[in-house]
């Protein structure tokens, strides 16, 4: 049994034909990955009939991802943490003849917007696809702000799904993990309302005012450190690869929830020290539910 006949084991198209070229057509792009449809395909026949089966209005993005999904449950199941990575991608069609697109960064860009939600063992193998938001952004007009929906819910319905998942299988501790734009207290909220079904861990975009006054971050900074970590940073964009030295704070704060409430988070920021002349100082601020009281907690949040 190939290995995508196994991952698709339980798919159900309605109809046999369309499952066995559901099979075969991921069989071949998952052989050239990089490849456009023809290029993936033996022959012209293939190819053909690639085309036919994503015309098929039977046959629907939902109903493939289910049995990837299925999956991609069974191999959770076998770990105690999984980390659910969420972010967004851009899909560029620019200069394609096609319908239904929308611009992308720039207004004059034609394409789609993906955030997946990619699940990975903390050893960094790879688990599959949990659920996926494809959307088209609105036109602009004029000065007028873009219509359609606000696209800042992607991050939060993720949450949802995750923690839904997290929820049967009781036996795997569902981490969501996202970057800056995930930063939005709508998403800190939501997990407070399922009961923290899955923990949250998100880069640290906002120093928020506190209830009593005065910035999160500042009063992070004026605690007392949990230790230090020691780290090579590889090369890239410009800089050496050198070595990194941060001292790690983590202070549990109560935030305004906006609803007449308070929330309790974990603020989490290592900072560098004794950083090279010359060289910007590394410094990585968090948020996350759970309680990072030792350092040992704090690097297992880093």
């Amino acid at each position: 049994m190939g290995w995508a006949q196994q991952e698709f084991e339980t798919i159900d198209l309605g109809d046999p034909r369309l499952n066995r070229r559901a099979v075969l057509l991921a069989e071949r792009l998952g052989q050239k990955p990089g490849a456009s449809i023809p290029g993936a395909c033996e022959n012209w026949a293939e190819t053909a009939a690639a085309y036919r089966f994503l015309r098929n209005e039977q046959v629907s993005c939902e109903e493939v991802m289910a049995a990837h999904r299925q999956a991609t449950m069974g191999r959770i199941r076998e770990h105690a943490v999984v980390l659910c990575l969420q972010d967004t991608t851009e899909l560029d069609y620019n200069g394609q003849a096609m319908t239904g697109l929308g611009p992308l960064s720039y207004e004059a860009q034609r394409g789609l917007y993906l955030h997946p939600t990619y699940v990975v063992t903390p050893e960094r193998e790879p688990l599959g696809v949990m659920n996926a938001w494809t959307w088209a952004r609105e036109f602009k007009a004029g000065d007028a702000p873009r219509g359609g929906v606000l696209e800042s819910v992607r991050w939060v319905e993720s949450y949802e799904r995750i923690a839904e998942q997290a929820s049967e299988l009781p036996g795997t501790r569902h981490v969501c993990i996202g970057d800056r734009e995930s930063d939005i207290l709508a998403l800190l909220v939501m997990a407070r309302k399922m009961n923290h079904a899955a923990d949250y861990l998100v880069r640290c975009q906002h120093n928020r005012v506190l209830p009593e006054g005065g910035k999160l971050w500042d009063e992070v900074m004026a605690g007392v450190p949990l230790g230090r970590i020691r780290f090579e940073m590889p090369a890239g964009r410009g800089r050496k690869a050198r070595a990194v030295e941060q001292e790690v704070r983590a202070q549990r704060v109560l935030l305004p929830d906006r609803q007449g409430g308070e929330l309790e988070v974990t603020c989490l920021i290592a900072s560098e020290i004794n950083a090279p002349a010359g060289a910007k100082p590394v410094v990585w601020r968090l948020l996350t539910n759970r309680v990072a009281s030792t350092l040992q907690d704090a690097v297992e949040l880093v």
